[in-house]
């Protein structure tokens, strides 16, 4: 049997909270530029996740390379509207320019996997 060993104990649990609060810590720390240009982060993100989706769907042989060459066009044109937009604006986006590149985003969104 095992003797209890509270310093034993006590460094496995100091490990277990550092573990966990770092974990939360980089889940919830966000960049300045994130905290600053949430609107921004928000159509970048949605680039970045439509990217993987279109990466996967070929991976799965869902689409064509040659679809995924368009779609691909298609996302780097709307980033490319986005930073236009941005640096018309002091490096934000409004509202309505996010409504509009969200709007086109979910075009390539539908087309992804079709």
């Amino acid at each position: 049997m095992f003797k209890s060993n509270r310093s034993g104990k006590a460094i496995v649990l100091t490990a277990l909270v550092a573990v966990f609060a770092s974990a939360a810590g980089s889940a919830m720390a966000d960049t300045t530029w994130q905290k600053d240009h949430p609107r921004r982060e928000q159509v970048n993100n949605r680039l970045n996740n439509q990217n993987k989706r279109i990466h996967n769907e070929v991976k799965e042989g869902e689409i064509s390379k040659a679809q995924a060459k368009t779609l691909h066009k298609d996302d780097h044109a709307i980033r490319q509207e986005e930073r236009d937009m941005a640096k018309q604006n002091g490096g934000h986006i409004t509202k309505s320019e996010q409504t509009v590149l969200n709007q086109q985003e979910n075009g390539v969104s539908r087309q992804i996997g079709k």
